[in-house]
């Protein structure tokens, strides 16, 4: 391994350059004599930065946003999209100071145009938040973008009497919206069916504090990732907004902060200061690196009992495969260390309220003993690329047989290692495993050369949508 940690060729360094090496190469870690012992703490994550940003640019006043994700371009998305509709934003080491607009955006008669790239989140959250532009407002993005469905959304903001038009395909981006000219919203509810995604539904949250009236939301059918819709009305609760929900999230009503007699105590929501949690999907992968080395661990700073990620239970299904995990910080600090087993057992487990685990979790379960079955898959889909498909595709070219479709159930698959196990001799053939512009796809994929010697990873940059340093930190997993 001598001529992949060359100073010439640093194995990990995050590829941000113009010398970015089109393949990366990752070494395999069972043959050290020792397995790694390190602690990791990801950048902050993407969803409650995409929810905190937007909340902070449409409070009054100025918010401090502590340890938000900032260098990874879905951040750099949002950052840029808040700024054209007039807030402010400054950097101050790892923190942000957003000075608000109070709940209207300054944008120009003729409207704007907001380049959002692959941002999904970002991409969802802004096309509700143009409910408070005075003048239209156009998401648009990159190819991949214009394929992912946001027809659902559209539907709800035509309820709220905003003007939709469909500039490309119909019911993809780039979509115009053009607010209505009085108060949006009526005190009323949106019924919604089984959406493509939460986000549309946290869209919609995320606004209703600027709204005429409370906005309620009725769910009908399967709820799609509830996880992510409970992480908004967290943070908004939180942050001061006042939410009244079922348990079973059936209905949520969300409006502004509420004096103590319950009256209104006024329009949108005032300034604050957040601390971000880490990224609970960044650390899926440590944690699962953990689990593939036997007796290696890896403690994940800043994430504990109390997190709103719901990826932050992912060393769970691990312990059911047969790894350990315990706490492993304190109450200021929060950690939770996972060690990795003699061997792993394969599972089945329902992914439908941490989708963008579900990748991890099929990389453990390549070097399982016997089938794994994941469930609650159909999200995967429509991400930034259908990762189902792709996860077949790259998969099997290490012996893995995967299958995606399970006794009828199209929203699961079943993950079934090559008789004996994965070749992991040093003369296996070398693979190259094709990532699609898709960073989940490139980290989760990574973790099975941590096992089998000559993986390479194609187009190693794209981890920089939402975890630039993530080949700096699997480093120190060599140290």
């Amino acid at each position: 391994m001598t001529d992949i940690f060359s100073p010439s060729h640093p194995p990990f360094a995050p590829p941000s350059s113009s010398d970015t090496p089109a393949l990366l190469a990752v070494p395999p870690l069972l043959s050290r004599a020792k397995p790694f012992r390190v602690s990791i703490r990801p950048p902050g994550s993407k969803s409650l930065t995409n929810r905190a940003l937007l909340l902070a640019a449409l409070a009054r006043g100025d918010s401090v946003i502590r340890r938000p994700l900032l260098e990874a371009d879905d951040a750099q998305r949002m950052i840029a999209a808040v700024t054209t509709l007039g807030a402010k934003v400054t950097r101050s080491g790892q923190d942000l100071k957003i000075t608000g607009v109070n709940g209207r955006w300054v944008v120009p008669p003729e409207g704007v145009t907001l380049d959002l790239g692959n941002a999904g989140t970002a991409t969802r959250f802004l096309a509700a938040a143009a409910l408070l532009a005075p003048g239209p407002v156009t998401v648009d993005g990159n190819a991949r973008m214009r394929q992912r469905p946001i027809a659902e959304l559209a539907g709800a903001l035509i309820h709220l009497h905003a003007n939709i038009e469909f500039t490309g395909t119909k019911g993809c981006p780039p979509m115009k919206i053009v607010p209505p000219r009085g108060p949006a919203g009526e005190a009323r509810a949106l019924v919604l069916p089984t959406t493509v995604s939460s986000q549309f539904i946290s869209a919609l949250l995320l606004v209703a504090p600027w709204l005429a009236h409370d906005v309620t939301i009725k769910l009908v059918g399967e709820i799609t990732s509830a996880s992510y819709i409970t992480m908004t009305i967290g943070l908004l609760q939180k942050l001061g907004a006042h939410v009244q929900m079922t348990e079973d999230l059936r209905v949520t009503r969300v409006g502004p902060p509420r004096a103590v007699d319950g009256r209104s105590r006024g329009f949108g929501l005032d300034s604050f200061t957040y601390d971000t949690e880490p990224d609970a999907s960044g650390a899926t992968y440590f944690w699962a690196a953990a689990a593939l080395i036997p007796g290696a661990v890896c403690k994940v700073q800043g994430l504990g009992p109390g997190s709103l990620q719901g990826d932050a239970v992912f060393p769970e299904l691990l312990v059911r495969m047969g790894a350990s995990s315990k706490p492993a910080g304190t109450d200021d600090d929060p950690a939770v260390e996972c060690k990795g087993p003699a061997k792993l057992g394969p599972i089945l487990a329902d992914m439908a309220n941490m989708p963008d685990a579900a990748m991890t979790l099929a990389a453990v379960a390549c070097f399982a003993e016997g089938t794994s079955i994941l469930r609650g898959l159909g999200t995967l889909r429509h991400k930034e690329t259908d990762r189902l498909a792709a996860m077949k595709n790259e998969l099997t070219k290490v012996g893995v047989a995967v299958k995606t479709s399970v006794a009828g159930d199209e929203d699961a698959i079943t993950i079934t290692p090559p008789p004996g196990g994965v070749d992991c001799s040093a003369n296996c053939e070398r693979v190259e495993f094709e990532t699609y512009d898709d960073h989940r796809m490139a980290m989760s994929l990574a973790l099975v050369g941590l096992r089998r010697p000559n993986v390479w990873i194609k187009n190693p940059a794209c981890v920089n949508k939402t975890y630039p340093g993530f080949w700096g930190d699997l480093e120190k997993l060599y140290k």
